[in-house]
């Protein structure tokens, strides 16, 4: 069986998200803290050997107050961010342990997930050693400029939304994030792909929502309502109460 390390991206500023007391990957969602939605769905994996949560410095008290518990029970490991995404899984890359064969990067903010899009994605990254979850774009495009008119209507034709997991072999992501110099990737197959390495598409689902504003929040329980449950059932915080983060 191969070894899976996976890493939370959560240290983003969450500006869209304009709330005064939580930042997005901490509100609290359907009883607990939106990473850790997206965290449980990982550690319930025998293949899943290290989860390491990415967050700000400046969060680091107030996420250790609330979620200590979480920490020292799942043995996750918390990871300082850099300026942007790129620094921030470049970081965390570097404690990827040696023996892990790939590594998943997934959206804290990106709660709602199943094992089988989990499954589908992992098999393919073994098989050619890259590959995402996405899904095929359904809207008409249109390119807009600056003053807010119309340039032209873009066709979609080949054109799909980029999701998380993305996965990658181990050797294959650390090379790429070596490699990236000054790039600012906003995904981490954008890296793999400037080497020349082929990223597999594994069709996702519309139901893979990542979180931006709060309003996002109540669509989000919705669907995690129709999910199947993760084989542990929740991993909320034992000693926090509702307000997770306030």
């Amino acid at each position: 069986m191969s070894s899976f390390a996976v890493i939370l991206p959560a240290a983003g500023a969450s500006q869209r998200f304009r709330d005064k007391n939580y930042k997005k990957p901490f509100a609290p969602l359907a009883g607990q803290a939106v990473w850790l939605h997206s965290a449980e769905r990982f550690l319930a994996r025998k293949d899943v050997k290290q989860l390491i949560v990415v967050i700000d410095d400046a969060d680091r008290e107030e996420f250790n107050r609330k979620f200590g518990a979480n920490i020292a029970i799942l043995d996750l490991e918390i990871c300082s961010g850099g300026a942007e995404r790129a620094d921030s899984i470049q970081n965390a890359l570097a404690l990827v342990k040696d023996d892990i064969d790939f590594v998943a990067v997934h959206d804290a903010a990106r709660p709602c997930l199943a094992d089988l899009w989990i499954d589908a994605v992992f098999e393919e990254a073994e098989k050619s050693g890259a590959a995402i979850l996405a899904i095929p774009e359904v809207a008409t495009l249109k390119c807009v400029s600056n003053e807010k008119t119309i340039i032209e209507t873009v066709s979609r034709e080949g054109l799909w939304q980029a999701q998380t997991p993305q996965v990658f072999r181990r050797e294959l992501l650390v090379k790429a994030y070596a490699a990236r110099g000054s790039n600012a990737a906003t995904d981490d197959a954008a890296l793999v792909e400037q080497l020349g390495h082929q990223v597999a598409v594994v069709e996702g689902s519309p139901l893979n929502l990542k979180l931006t504003t709060r309003s996002d929040l109540r669509l989000a329980e919705q669907v995690l309502k129709v999910l199947p449950r993760p084989k542990t059932g929740g991993l909320g915080n034992p000693f926090a109460d509702n307000d997770l983060w306030r």
